[in-house]
């Protein structure tokens, strides 16, 4: 089987153009060769015709040398097997059948070359042999270069298929390996915009849910027309959490965005700073929002790779807005609990639920992979009491420390804030997006 010939281009030759430069220099050789050699032997004209038309017909085979080596071979053999005990010149036309033995052994073609060498060997001593004595033209030191000669042939060829077929090996590897590396480059382009996507579809979530529901809340108890004096502390109630969410939320926002902006920086592990240690200030901003949410840890706080670290503050993060934008609730428990091997969240509320029946929406899905991407594992169902209830587990490091890092709030039950609406009021100013057709539609 014939190996693939370098496409033509950057100044090469195409294979049949190769092929024709080959064959007429062969050709012009011979011929030059030939004429100097009628210049001191002469012979009938017809002969001298009949001997040019072979180093026609063996010089052009060589045209077709690598689409047809076995059969120019041949062709060329036979032409110097009637040209040299025909002609009294010798033109060196043993020179096409060379070439075309060494393309039959380049070409892959090996146990035809071999045989054709042999035949050619035998032929020649053959003849050789049944000649009078000292009639001979070819003595036994000739015929032992002669056999060295064609074995040089054929080793070469052969060496040279090696090196092809090595070359086109290496040439097809590289091409593999680059087809895997792009690959690989598009496989983690996609993970990154997966992992934008959602810290973006997280921050923005929330944080415009949150905005909503407390400006929702306000203008309502504005409609109410209160006295000058509690309107305007309403007012500025509300654009003061506004103003604080909107903040956080920027600032999430940057931290994530910053790395499309700066190519020679690494892609960050987290945001600035995000994780459990802001588990307050998440809690404050959803209690703002007219939530009474009541906080419990157990267990011992260990510190957490900050990738971990985050993962369980979206998951408590995408919980709320779920909470905040759909389920109606009033309440809401966040028990975090700090085993040996695992820390757990559990976040449960006391709302509507989700409907059943109705397929998960693509926040709950979103916290689902990222409790996977670590070992952990995460269900989102309607809780046994009523309203919805999400648990996490995450898989602690290997333990180095028993001094805690993290900064938790502690168990507490707090005085429930003032209610700001009531509860049809607290859903009322649901914002409209693709998530609200989905879930829960959480």
């Amino acid at each position: 089987m014939s190996l693939p010939l370098p496409s033509p281009g950057g100044g090469r030759l195409s294979p049949r153009a190769a092929d024709a430069a080959v064959a007429g220099v062969v050709l012009l050789v011979v011929a030059v060769w030939t004429l100097v050699s009628a210049q001191y032997a002469s012979e009938p004209t017809g002969r001298t015709v009949l001997g040019w038309v072979l180093i026609l017909v063996g010089c052009g085979a060589l045209y077709f040398r690598r689409r047809q080596p076995v059969a120019v071979s041949v062709v060329t053999l036979l032409a110097c097997v009637v040209y040299y005990p025909l002609s009294a010149q010798d033109g060196p036309l043993m020179i096409a059948f060379a070439l075309a033995l060494y393309t039959t052994a380049a070409e892959g073609r090996f146990a035809a070359a071999v045989a054709l060498a042999a035949v050619t060997l035998l032929a020649v001593g053959l003849g050789e042999i049944r000649q009078r004595p000292g009639h001979r033209q070819i003595d036994d030191t000739s015929l032992v270069m002669l056999a060295g000669w064609l074995i040089s042939l054929v080793a070469v060829g052969r060496a040279q298929r090696t090196r092809t077929a090595y070359l086109h090996e290496v040439e097809q590897r590289a091409l593999a390996a680059e087809r895997e590396q792009e690959a690989r480059a598009r496989q983690s382009a996609t993970e990154e915009r997966l992992r934008i996507a959602r810290e973006v579809h997280d921050v923005l979530g929330h944080s415009i849910s949150l905005i909503n529901v407390q400006s929702g809340a306000a203008l309502h108890r504005l409609g109410k027309g209160p006295a000058p004096e509690a309107g305007l502390v309403t007012a500025t109630e509300a654009l003061e959490a506004v103003k604080s969410t909107s903040k956080d939320a920027l600032r999430e926002l940057r931290a994530t965005l910053g790395v499309l902006r700066r190519t020679d920086e690494p892609t960050p592990t987290a945001p600035s700073s995000s994780g459990l240690a802001l588990l307050g200030d998440l809690v404050a901003r959803a209690r703002s929002a007219g939530l009474d949410v009541r906080t419990d840890v157990t267990g011992t706080p260990v510190p957490l790779p900050p990738p971990v670290d985050l993962a369980a503050y979206r998951i408590v993060q995408e919980s709320l807005t779920n909470v905040t934008r759909h389920a109606g609730a009033r309440t809401v428990r966040i028990a975090l609990d700090w085993g040996t091997d695992a820390v757990r969240l559990r976040i449960a509320d006391d709302g509507e639920g989700a409907p059943e029946g109705r397929p998960l929406g693509s926040g709950i899905r979103g916290m689902a992979e990222r409790a996977r991407a670590f070992g952990g594992e995460l269900s989102a169902e309607n809780g046994d009491a009523g309203g919805f209830l999400v648990d996490a587990r995450l898989p602690l490091p290997e333990p180095t420390t028993s001094v805690p890092t993290t900064s938790a709030p502690t168990a507490s039950t707090p005085t429930p804030s003032e209610p700001t609406a009531s509860k049809g009021d607290a859903s009322e100013p649901t914002a409209s997006d693709s998530d609200a057709s989905e879930r829960d539609p959480r």
